[in-house]
């Protein structure tokens, strides 16, 4: 079952991808993905700018948009995508791609997530895009955010995973450990993403990640977004607030639908 909610949603309605009496349905983590990411692409219509989002989840939807338009279902798509990766992807699947400067305003933009609060907040970034994922859906109408239920958090960080900040290479020390002393509080440990041979991640952007580690929740969140912003060095970070129209869970053989 998929399910979508909105904090402005009188109720909660569960949509039911399988007969109501039949047996829990056992899926893999990317199965459940994919279940969320096609309920996501029901919302894309023929004409539509679409911010093509990036990550395993978002693969999901990229493929189906890319299947719908080779059925003749949708046709005069254009996609804005959100990384090389997500472009790369979508130039093999046929899709039409322009970017920001031709469309500054994007009809619907769907995405993946590493956390989700209650109140819809996001973290993102955790596969490094973060940057051009802030800008297309912060362009965009709506903004569907598709998840499984293992990435839902009582609090942001609440997973204990990374929060991502992008920062320019230049004396990162320097800006790591501003970010570190900024969250002590919360028993912050920050640390520079490498790329798995001991070398420094870089994003599309030529930048570095530094992964916020908190063992407490960092206090009002829209101040901890600004706090970090103001620190130089520091390009963006991974908390999307108040940015998510919509979050579709898929959790068998329960779900629940936030619009």
């Amino acid at each position: 079952m998929a399910i979508a909610w909105s904090e402005t949603a009188a109720s909660m309605e569960a949509l039911s991808l399988s007969p109501p009496m039949s047996p829990p349905v056992i899926l893999t983590q990317d199965e459940l993905k994919k279940i969320a990411a096609y309920k996501a692409v029901e919302f894309v219509e023929s004409g539509m700018v679409l911010g093509l989002g990036t990550g395993s989840t978002a693969k999901h939807a990229v493929d189906r948009i890319g299947e719908l338009l080779r059925q003749g279902k949708l046709s005069n798509i254009v996609g804005i995508p959100t990384s090389k990766k997500t472009q790369e992807q979508a130039v093999s699947l046929g899709i039409p791609l322009s970017d920001l400067d031709n469309y500054p305003t994007i009809d619907l933009a769907i995405d993946g997530a590493d956390e989700v609060d209650p109140h819809l907040n996001l973290v993102k970034g955790r596969g490094g895009s973060l940057l051009r994922e802030k800008m297309v859906e912060g362009a965009c109408k709506k903004f569907v955010c598709i998840v499984d239920e293992s990435k839902l958090v009582k609090h942001l960080g609440g997973s204990g995973l990374a929060l991502p900040v992008e920062i320019v290479p230049f004396c990162w020390k320097f800006t790591a450990n501003k970010l570190q002393k900024l969250f002590q509080g919360s028993d912050c440990v920050a640390k520079l993403r490498n790329d798995g041979e001991g070398k420094p991640f870089v994003t599309d952007n030529g930048n570095y990640i530094v992964d916020l580690y908190l063992k407490k929740e960092m206090g009002d969140l829209q101040v901890a977004s600004d706090a970090i912003l103001r620190i130089a060095g520091v390009v963006e970070h991974g908390m999307f607030l108040d940015m998510a129209t919509t979050v579709i869970v898929a959790d068998l053989p329960f779900g629940i639908y936030i619009d």
